[in-house]
């Protein structure tokens, strides 16, 4: 009953949920007041995940962690939610997918996540993974109308399942020669032996987490799917998501396999290192706006997983501090494409953004920003976040792994000014509608803000980073 009390954010979502889908079920044309009550509930959980933060604590056999990077990770998750929810409310009623099965879906998936940044038992593990994923499979294809939905969501389950398969098989290899699930019991073993059996559980293990958040060789489903999914769930993927894709990989590489880090060490710097490039020379022939972030996407995991090649406290604080700002950025981006609106018909294609800045300069602007900060341009947010990363890897003597990092942002400084090139310097275009709602105005002029004037005081997130990863001392 102790262990009870560590949960409470947990079993605050889950009872939440059921409340919300028998009330969804009884009710009728239930989407705006399910929505409410989400929403709520989110706004209620980030102080009781706040409060719950008064140490670092394994509970359930130490198969569950509460401790300040899962809270803090929790929180970030919580946030990026409510702001997805904020901007695209409009875009949901004008493509008629309001039902209430969508939120209390997104609900489902957050309590996937948590399950995710806090795990310490790959059963835990696996379960948070399915239960985010087979949400995030039914948003995906939600717009029963649309074909493109459809094959999104067909896509993304099959080669989902494949991932989950892999990771079972590496869960069942390490189980088989371990005797165990749990992360601690799994490291003790690590210290007297590495045999190879072992080393392809880790192979098989960190397969699965690559294809969660998207990073090469396992990103084929991600351009596709952010292309054919409707763009509200498109934003949620390049949310919240990501941050609980890497809380799972922090802890498994550093608490799991902290024992055997020469191991898996060079697995993960082919992966950024693949991610960084591909993700640079493949957007470059994208014109459309949600294939293009699918791509852009990738490069910046890449940069993540540069930085958790470090191996220690440093590499985790650079890599969540990127997250960090790359959450904001992605917050700004898409809000700006759902700005895009005209006669409730929504534009995608970058050639459709000639001349915007004639008309709308403002939007211009901030898009911008946001364009410059994703191509790392002093001195905006987006610099600092590769800053961070750069001067870990240095500081661990991996020069060329930030050389490599260098040639990618050049190289996806390319489509990024290609963009700011035609909103500013093509002929204009007829004006987009100028009703779209509050939240969407909200979140563009909040996040650039924070990108612009983020350099007066850069280690503010740094701090509180610091704080959210003091226990890996």
């Amino acid at each position: 009953m102790n262990n009870i009390e560590f949960i409470y954010p947990e079993l605050f979502l889950i009872v939440s949920l059921l409340i919300l889908l028998i009330l969804g079920v009884y009710k009728s044309n239930s989407y705006n007041f399910i929505k409410k009550i989400t929403t709520i509930c989110f706004l209620l959980c980030i102080p009781i995940v706040y409060l719950n933060n008064i140490g670092d604590f394994n509970i359930f056999n130490n198969s569950y962690s509460v401790d300040s990077l899962s809270n803090y990770l929790k929180i970030l998750i919580l946030l990026s939610t409510l702001f997805l929810l904020m901007f695209t409310n409009d875009y949901i009623k004008i493509q008629k997918l309001d039902k209430f099965e969508y939120p209390i879906l997104i609900l489902s998936a957050v309590i996937g996540m948590f399950l995710m940044v806090s795990s310490n038992d790959l059963i835990g593990l696996y379960l948070g993974i399915e239960l985010q994923s087979l949400s995030l499979y039914v948003l995906a294809s939600i717009d029963r109308g649309s074909e493109k939905s459809t094959e999104a969501g067909v896509k993304y389950f099959v080669l989902g399942a494949l991932s989950s398969g892999l990771f079972l098989y590496g869960c069942s290899l390490l189980y088989g020669f371990s005797g165990s699930t749990n992360y601690y019991e799994i490291s003790e073993v690590f210290k007297q032996d590495t045999s190879i059996p072992i080393l392809f559980g880790i192979i098989f293990i960190i397969i699965g987490l690559a294809f969660k958040i998207s990073a090469v060789p396992f990103h084929m489903w991600s351009p596709d799917v952010y292309q054919g999914s409707p763009t509200s769930v498109t934003s949620f993927f390049a949310l919240a998501p990501k941050i609980a894709g890497l809380g799972a990989i922090i802890r498994i590489l550093y608490i799991c396999f902290g024992e055997i880090y020469e191991e898996w060490k060079s697995i993960i710097i082919f992966i950024a290192v693949a991610s960084m490039l591909l993700g640079a020379f493949a957007a470059i022939g994208q014109t459309n706006l949600k294939r293009l972030m699918a791509y852009s996407s990738i490069s910046h995991i890449g940069y993540v997983l540069a930085a958790l090649t470090v191996g220690n406290r440093d590499g985790v604080i650079s890599a969540i501090s990127y997250l960090n700002i790359y959450i904001i950025m992605m917050i700004s981006s898409f809000a700006c494409i759902l700005f895009f609106k005209r006669k409730n018909v929504y534009f995608e294609n970058i050639y459709d953004l000639s001349g915007l800045s004639k008309n709308h300069p403002v939007i211009s602007f901030c898009f911008a920003t946001t364009l410059f900060s994703l191509a790392g341009i002093p001195p905006l947010a987006g610099f600092f976040a590769k800053f961070y990363v750069f001067k870990s890897v240095v500081e661990a003597n991996m020069i060329y792994l930030a050389i490599i990092g260098l040639i990618a942002s050049v190289i996806s400084a390319f489509y990024y000014l290609r963009i700011v090139k035609i909103m500013y310097f093509d002929p204009e275009n007829e004006k987009f509608d100028e009703g779209s709602n509050i939240g969407i105005r909200f979140s563009i002029l909040f996040s650039s803000i924070i990108i612009i004037f983020y350099f007066l005081n850069p280690s503010l997130i740094l701090y509180y980073v610091e704080m959210a990863t003091k226990f890996l001392n």
